[in-house]
């Protein structure tokens, strides 16, 4: 190689310097966000001054403090203060298998560029299956994120259920599928991708606890075939994304079964408790579905992005596109489950089923186990905790690790309430010792905590409470 700068890029001594001094900072950061030297889960600030900070970092910053400037300005969700989105906490481990498939770059489409991670992948996708009551036939794939998971299970739904083949000859007739007005927003998101329009996306109201109205859902699918609109899928939420609310499952999968129509779970965040002894009953029903999605970035230790999507036949994981880059694969009827390229929107993917697999090799189910049933139960125990303080209210009572409460007084009107609670966010995201998010139930401003990070304990969440007191005394 005659270039100087491409053997200095490929340098394999340089390289183990960097690795050393950049795992060396990682240590150190494990263990002062652990312990809590590091007082705050983030340092604030606004969009215009973070990017005048990188744009100047660009064209002078020292190339030794590019890692430690990204670990001073990023989220540090190892944090015990970060119970904010649901992005996971990563096992360290993840950190070596991330590195292991950036450096391997085997894209995994076709087998002679993934042999490993396909052979891999199938192995997580019939353990999941397995875990759901699925059955020998069970098929599917690890796929970038939950929204393009529930995107593809809802194509190969219509191509399973709708007769016309609208793949190839696009639509002749309004088509629909079903969904509870609190399911994530991705839903809504594929089916307007999917060319549906509004009529095609049927809301069913939810319940007090803000699950799906299992009678409601009776009632408008009737109202919505005497339209003439073929209702092909119906999705339950294991949870739902504002409140962690799991849908009856095992009412939807009989709903579907009874109408012969597709069964999708959006579980991306909640079909984890699954491995729970205590919790898998709130999964009662993934047997009657026909897919399945879980994010292993949400509750299962892994790093953004990996999804499972999984089909309770593998046919439908197989049928669902129909390709023509025959320089890439032969045209054939036969069950290729090594040639991934066939069965995804991706053509290239990462190395993501190393995650999976290492967690599991290592430390075995118990490990997920332990995991979500730690922070489901810390969950309730803040709940209760809030129930007996005077100045806070719950929006309703937790299913999972996510939990929804206010901060309240006497005299005081929902519309001044909600101002004061949105305000004590902003002071606590600008502050940065605390992280968590916001949401609206029926139009009332609530914070929201999701209970990700295994080193939080109630007493965190007890300092939590005071400090937001503090705040709302300073705001009213």
């Amino acid at each position: 190689m005659k270039s100087s700068l491409l053997n200095r890029v490929f340098d394999a001594d340089a390289f183990e310097a960097q690795l050393q001094a950049l795992g060396a900072l990682i240590q150190n950061h494990l263990e002062n966000v652990l312990s809590e030297k590091k007082d705050h889960v983030l340092r604030w600030n606004p969009p215009e001054k973070e990017l005048e900070f990188w744009r100047s970092f660009m064209n002078s910053g020292d190339t030794n403090d590019f890692f430690p400037e990204i670990l001073k300005r990023t989220t540090h969700t190892h944090h015990p203060k970060y119970i904010g989105h649901q992005v996971g906490v990563t096992a360290p481990l993840t950190v070596l298998t991330g590195m292991l498939s950036n450096l391997l770059n085997n894209g995994m489409a076709v087998y002679e560029m993934g042999m490993s991670p396909n052979a891999i992948e199938r192995i997580i996708i019939e353990r999941l299956g397995e875990k759901f009551g699925y059955g020998d036939k069970v098929g599917g794939f690890l796929t970038s994120g939950g929204t393009l998971a529930n995107l593809t299970a809802l194509l190969s739904a219509r191509k399973a259920k709708v007769k016309h083949d609208v793949w190839n000859e696009g639509h002749t007739k309004p088509l629909a599928i079903m969904v509870c007005e609190e399911a994530h927003y991705c839903v809504d998101r594929a089916a307007k991708i999917m060319g549906l329009g509004e009529q095609g996306i049927v809301k069913v109201p939810a319940k007090a606890d803000f699950t799906m109205d299992i009678e409601q859902m009776e009632v408008l699918y009737r109202e919505t075939t005497e339209k003439g609109i073929q209702v092909f899928a119906i999705v339950g939420s294991a949870p739902s994304t504002a409140t962690g609310a799991y849908d009856d499952l095992k009412s939807i999968g009989a709903f579907a079964q009874k109408n012969d129509i597709w069964f999708h779970v959006d579980g991306a965040h909640g079909v984890a408790a699954i491995f729970s002894e205590k919790y898998k009953g709130l999964l009662k029903g993934t047997e009657l579905s026909d897919s399945i999605v879980l994010d292993g970035h949400k509750m299962m230790l892994m790093p953004t992005i990996t999804t499972a999507l999984v089909f309770k036949n593998k046919m439908h994981a197989e049928h669902t596109f129909s390709l023509n880059a025959d320089y890439l694969l032969d045209q054939t009827t036969e069950d290729e489950w090594y040639n991934s390229g066939r069965r995804t929107f991706e053509c290239t993917k990462t190395m993501m089923c190393l995650h999976w697999f290492a967690l599991l090799k290592f430390y075995g189910e118990a490990l997920f186990d332990e995991y979500v049933t730690r922070q489901y139960d810390l969950a309730k125990d803040f709940a209760q905790l809030l129930k007996n303080h005077p100045q806070f209210e719950l929006g309703t009572e937790p299913m999972s690790n996510i939990l929804c409460f206010r901060w309240i007084a006497k005299g005081v009107e929902d519309e001044q309430l909600s101002a004061i609670n949105a305000q004590i966010r902003q002071q606590l995201l600008e502050e940065g010792e605390f992280y968590l998010v916001q949401t609206k139930l029926y139009g009332i401003q609530y914070l929201r905590t999701t209970l990700m990070n295994p080193f939080t304990e109630l007493t965190h969440l007890e300092k939590l409470l005071h400090k937001i007191t503090k705040l709302a005394e300073h705001i009213s």
